[in-house]
């Protein structure tokens, strides 16, 4: 990595802070971690076809690299990604406190700050994450191998396909700990994983298109540390307000008015607006592949009814009050619903209008549905077919 000063955060410190937090994973042979890398492997690959031929979507350019990494893997995977998405907001943020007297001081300690709470932050997602595509993977990334698992390799340098990640540990704890069939479960896991390397792999313009509504809104982003204060006070308080026990409704914490994670409350009007078309596509893209997954699921995965609804309930299970804090703060209650309101909506526009006017949404970006047609999927159908 390159040194912290370039960065206005500490990746080094950030990555050694995860790596030092991160849970254990289940207690698991080497061979029986062999076993499951090789699966996990398999069952990516197969997942290629039946995802082509459900959606009728031609992934171009063969397949992507396959990951299967432990939890330190995916924390040292996903700082590569962040570094590379995040950097023109460092640069704007490296320009404004030049010239401010003990800038060079402040800077390097809160380098330090920021890089223990980005790792303590990576650390809690870590144990979370089942598996993952990876859209800004950095050219040459390193593979974080699983330590039971692969040797050391260099990745290819990023094509339009991105790669997966697969991590093998939150995988085998979650299966446990719903007792459900494993290889069915392995296998679902991998054809929502693979359905996401098809949407980008068989539609060009997404990935650019995702990237410059990313730069954008970093681009709005308010520097001012007066300001940021003010709304991560305001964040403070509206968290702590959708809590049970401070005052938040009691029978539905995560849909206290006005607060999703934090990204929504620190933003400016234009963040707003494109957040908006972000959370449109990304409920789009979640929905398509909860949809997908379910959908092939009864012709391979025999278990599939059973898995759904065991992995529905423990999504929904009460969590600890730190768990709900975090997940508040970060916005995985607001990803939880993208799923829910992403599905309702592919499911009823391909009921209206089958696969292929489904299909009509990758044409281009005037083509995605607003976030107002997510909720509303007869308003897209009109709009695309009259």
């Amino acid at each position: 990595m390159t040194s912290a000063s370039a960065d206005m955060i500490d990746w080094n410190l950030a990555v050694a802070t995860a790596t030092r937090l991160v849970r254990p994973g289940p207690e698991i042979t080497r061979g029986e971690a062999r076993e499951v890398v090789a699966e996990l492997r398999r069952q990516a690959r197969q997942s290629e076809e039946h995802v082509r031929a459900f959606t009728g979507l031609t992934a171009a350019g063969g397949s992507s690299p396959v990951l299967v990494v432990d939890r330190p893997g995916w924390i040292k995977a996903n700082v590569a990604g962040f570094r590379t998405v995040i950097q023109p907001l460092v640069g704007k943020l490296q320009a404004r406190r030049e010239g401010v007297p003990g800038a060079a001081v402040l800077g390097a300690v809160g380098e330090k700050v920021t890089g223990v709470e980005v790792g303590a932050l990576l650390a809690f997602l870590s144990s979370r994450v089942l598996g993952q595509y990876e859209t800004f993977a950095p050219a040459e990334a390193p593979d974080s191998p699983a330590a039971l698992f692969e040797e050391p390799q260099r990745s290819p340098a990023r094509t339009t396909a991105g790669r997966l990640l697969l991590v093998a540990p939150n995988i085998v704890h979650v299966e446990r700990e719903l007792d459900v069939d494993p290889h069915d479960f392995r296998l679902w896991v991998c054809l929502h994983e693979e359905t996401h390397r098809t949407q980008f792999a068989a539609v060009p313009w997404l990935r650019d298109h995702v990237e410059s509504e990313i730069q954008a809104f970093l681009a709005e982003t308010d520097v001012d540390p007066a300001t940021l204060l003010e709304r991560l006070a305001d964040a403070a308080r509206g968290l702590a307000g959708g809590l049970p026990g401070f005052g938040g409704d009691k029978e539905h914490p995560g849909e206290h008015p006005g607060v999703g994670g934090l990204l929504e409350v620190v933003q400016t009007p234009a963040q707003r607006e494109i957040l908006n078309r972000l959370t449109a596509v990304m409920s789009l893209l979640e929905g398509h592949a909860d949809f997908v997954m379910d959908g092939v699921g009864p012709a391979v995965v025999p278990s599939v009814a059973e898995i759904r609804e065991k992995f529905q309930q423990r999504r929904a299970k009460g969590a600890g009050r730190l768990d709900v804090l975090l997940r508040r703060l970060l916005g995985l209650d607001a990803k939880l619903r993208q799923y829910q309101d992403g599905a309702a909506f592919v499911r009823a526009a391909v009921d209206r209008v089958g696969m292929d006017g489904f299909n009509r949404v990758w044409t281009s970006p005037n083509t995605l549905p607003t976030r107002d047609e997510i909720h509303d999927p007869a308003a897209w159908v009109a709009r695309m077919h009259g």
